[in-house]
């Protein structure tokens, strides 16, 4: 619906309010006026804060400090992109994460998502900066300083609230009905994309790569992530401050000899061969792991624990790749004898020999099935608090994290197979890897 008349004649008197503007913009008669007229003509209901929040998007002048005026949109670029954000039925949702620590990435392009590393130009845009300075005029967004690290962005498209006052308070929308106090027991920390994608990279070898293992075995770490969403209705966060980020001092010589400090991001460094590896990386690669994931091998949270490891610490990133490994090759009849097959071929394997000959058998690799047993002890006496508890040692940590990635890129190998159930591949596995025990 093209911005008429009566609608740019509403917008511009909002535009002509002078500086510093009203102390209560939503009371205003200009903004109630505007606010009325977008009810009426789009049928969306009130809108209140979605229409501040879109205004204030657009650089409503009278919100903007007198040295920053230029970053006002014209009224006519204004009042399209209004009339765009009520009529949208889709937007475009960017989770924007910097690979802390990372070391020499090559550029990766899979799905929605790339790993690279941006040009303060292209951080600008990724952030959309001028958006950023019209609702933080005075927060500086820091791009070459953020220009020094890798970033993983992820986009996805979905469909929006046909209510702007939803997509911009959404809190008032819950059901207050609804348990708050409830746990949801696989919603990851990231958004669903972001994992999805995480768990790509985690395939990887990192933990061989890594030539700081007793530092860590990851390769980078995400310890935020900045969501834009392209929807005007929904107010952008503040911008991501460099120093949350891991810096450390650079000296340098000028040109006569004086030392300059600066600074560059601390990196954990990988052997040489991560950068050939990672190329294989692909979009093909991608869609390869999706086609898996939509099969039943991938019906347990095998990508939640996996992913859930890489962003724990301590004991409880242990505990997560080993629950990783238990979800991709463990049934419930492992400890149910009662649902096992009868008769059950296999009657005196304890459920953890069982997981441990599928994955001699997944990986093939007889020395895993011992090296899982000999980590389940050391989980089973955790859990159990048993006395005298030995520290976990870093060939210990790798060798967890090593073994629920295997497991993991072979539950992804064995999917291309034609459609089986879980049980009956996990069976299969458990035949074949009763020679490894």
């Amino acid at each position: 619906m093209a911005a008429d008349q009566q609608f740019l004649d509403a917008l511009a008197t909002l535009w002509r309010i002078p500086r510093p503007g009203p102390d209560n913009l939503l009371s205003a008669p200009a903004f109630v006026a505007l606010s009325e007229l977008c009810d009426r003509r789009y049928g969306r209901g009130k809108a209140t804060f979605a229409l501040s929040s879109a205004l204030r998007s657009l650089g409503l002048p009278c919100e903007l400090p007198l040295d920053q005026s230029g970053r006002a949109l014209d009224l006519l670029t204004a009042a399209a992109a209004l009339d765009a954000a009520y009529t949208r039925v889709m937007t475009v949702r960017r989770h924007i994460c910097p690979l802390d620590l990372a070391d020499d990435l090559p550029p990766m392009t899979f799905g929605g998502a790339r790993v690279a590393q941006f040009t303060a130009e292209e951080l600008e845009k990724l952030f959309d900066a001028p958006r950023l300075a019209r609702n933080f005029p005075s927060l500086l967004f820091e791009s070459k300083r953020l220009a020094q690290f890798h970033w993983l962005v992820v986009e996805e498209e979905i469909e929006v609230d046909p209510r702007p006052e939803a997509r911009a308070t959404p809190f008032m929308f819950v059901d207050m009905r609804r348990d708050f106090g409830e746990i949801e027991p696989h919603l990851g920390r990231f958004p669903p994309a972001v994992e999805g994608a995480l768990f790509f990279l985690l395939l990887a070898r990192w933990e061989e790569w890594s030539t700081m293992q007793e530092v860590d075995w990851r390769g980078f770490r995400v310890p935020w992530i900045y969501t834009l969403d392209e929807d005007l209705f929904v107010r952008p966060a503040r911008p991501p401050n460099p120093d949350s980020l891991t810096l450390e001092p650079w000296i340098v010589e000028d040109h006569w000899g004086e030392e300059i400090e600066l600074e560059r991001p601390s990196t954990l460094p990988l052997d040489d061969s991560a950068k050939t590896e990672l190329q294989l990386f692909t979009d093909a690669a991608w869609t390869e792991l999706q086609a898996a994931r939509s099969t039943p091998l991938f019906e347990t949270p095998v990508v939640h624990f996996l992913v859930r490891a890489f962003l724990a610490d301590g004991i409880d990133e242990v505990m997560a790749h080993m629950t990783a490994i238990e979800a991709a090759l463990g049934l419930e009849s492992d400890h149910k004898r009662q649902l096992r097959p009868k008769p059950d071929p296999h009657p005196k394997l304890s459920a953890t020999e069982r997981v441990a000959a599928r994955i001699g058998a997944a990986i093939t690799d007889a020395k895993a099935v011992q090296d899982y047993k000999d980590l389940f002890e050391l989980r089973s006496a955790f859990v159990h608090g048993r006395s005298g508890l030995q520290k976990i040692s870093t060939p210990q940590r790798v060798l967890a994290r090593n073994l629920a990635r295997r497991v993991a890129r072979a539950l992804v190998a064995l999917a291309v197979h034609p459609a089986r159930s879980r049980a009956d591949v996990l069976a299969n596995l458990l035949n074949q890897g009763i020679a490894y025990l």
